[in-house]
């Protein structure tokens, strides 16, 4: 049984867990229900914790300060939705405990774990039970239980899942959204599926993701069609990140975003202020925001509409729609044209409504993607050629 892990360990740790997630996004976004039944979870997990595989593996030899650090800075600026930032600020309080240390015992980590659920309470406005933070939380307690009995990071480690998968499976019973849907939390479920994930690499079996790509169905899954869009009151989940430029208390924001809307989420640093939330007036958000500095990782997306194609997906047998889909795109493949007039403007944008604004201005393509999901270079290209224009400016929102 390993007694400590260091940089290089943690490393494996949180590469495996990102493995983990991918594989498991669709059985995450097939039990999605709360805040909205949108069904991204899985997707915004996924995005936000391989945001951080990415960079540790670039990152040689790093130690234990350093590749938490990486992992946290990574999945704060690449958070997605709720549930991402969430996880985000659960590893960036691992990484302010593990902060000048070289080896990570059972009493630490169980200290981090704890830290990390400090720092997701205090960003979440209004934080709800049958979460992903009630999954965490209990699991953060149960690991400081077992620390004092055995400072083994591996004893810790399973404590925490066995608390976990409890916790998971009570979250049915503590929120009335899941209890009506008939699943366990998501997001709850992809924190469990992470720490098992990391378990593994501790014990020498990373996680790995299959050649074929193959991802994992749940055996569990919401019905979206029970949920009508009319209970949704935001309608638009929006995110972006401020540089800070100024001295603005970001509290005064968070304040003003409250009012505006729900399922806020705040976090700031020395460098960036990174914000999520539901709300029926985005441009209200963004031009706030704009007095605390520049802006950048814009995303707006329709969780009415997210709604409505989630239950399309329940209402119609799920194989026959992919495969639909598929032909539907398939016939749709931009074509080359001729170019005819002078100017043409393509640009990728992440989400329905930065969409039809680029439309509204004027864009004749919008190639979808942002930043953690840009788009291929095949993709803009075909977006390029079929532009009527001899000359194409593209707008990739990404350096």
């Amino acid at each position: 049984m390993r007694e400590t892990i260091n940089g290089a360990d943690l490393r494996r740790m949180i590469i495996s867990a990102a493995a983990a997630i991918e594989i498991n996004k669709q059985a995450l976004n097939e039990l999605n229900v709360f805040p909205v039944p949108d069904g991204d979870t899985g997707t915004n997990m996924s995005m936000t914790i391989n945001s951080a595989a990415s960079d540790l593996r670039k990152t040689e030899d790093p130690d234990l300060e350093k590749a938490s650090k990486v992992a946290a800075s990574a999945m704060l600026r690449g958070a997605r939705g709720n549930s991402g930032v969430i996880l985000s600020l659960l590893f960036r309080g691992i990484s302010k405990r593990l902060k000048g240390s070289e080896e990570c015992d059972g009493v630490l980590w169980a200290q981090a774990l704890q830290e990390g659920v400090d720092a997701a309470y205090k960003a979440v406005m209004k934080p709800a039970e049958g979460t992903i933070l009630t999954v965490a939380r209990l699991s953060a307690a149960k690991a400081a239980d077992a620390a004092r009995e055995n400072n083994f990071i591996e004893f810790v480690h399973e404590a925490a899942i066995e608390e976990a998968v409890k916790a998971l499976a009570d979250t049915v019973n503590q929120n009335p959204v899941l209890k009506k849907a008939g699943v366990v939390d998501a997001g709850g479920k992809g924190w469990v599926v992470a720490l098992e994930a990391m378990l593994s690499a501790l014990q020498g079996e990373d996680v790995v993701l299959p050649e074929n790509g193959a991802v994992t169905q749940t055996k569990q899954s919401a019905d979206f069609s029970d949920f009508n869009t009319e209970d949704i009151t935001f309608s638009y989940c929006t995110e972006f990140i401020i540089s800070r430029e100024n001295d603005h208390d970001p509290e005064n924001l968070r304040a003003f975003l409250s009012e505006l809307g729900d399922s806020l989420v705040l976090v700031d640093d020395d460098e960036i202020i990174k914000v999520h939330v539901h709300t029926n007036h985005p441009g209200k958000a963004l031009e706030e925001a704009l007095t605390y500095g520049a802006l950048s990782n814009l995303k707006i997306e329709n969780m009415k509409e997210q709604h409505k194609k989630a239950a399309e997906l329940n209402n119609a047998n799920r194989a026959a729609y992919e495969a639909a889909q598929a032909s539907k795109e398939e016939k749709e493949t931009l074509k080359p044209v001729s170019p005819e007039e002078e100017l043409g403007f393509v640009s990728v944008a992440a989400g329905d409504g930065l969409r039809a604004l680029f439309e509204e201005l004027g864009c004749a393509q919008v190639v979808s993607g942002g930043q953690t999901m840009n788009p291929s270079t095949e993709d803009i290209l075909a977006a390029i050629q079929s532009v009527p224009a001899k000359t194409v400016f593209v707008l990739p929102n990404n350096k």
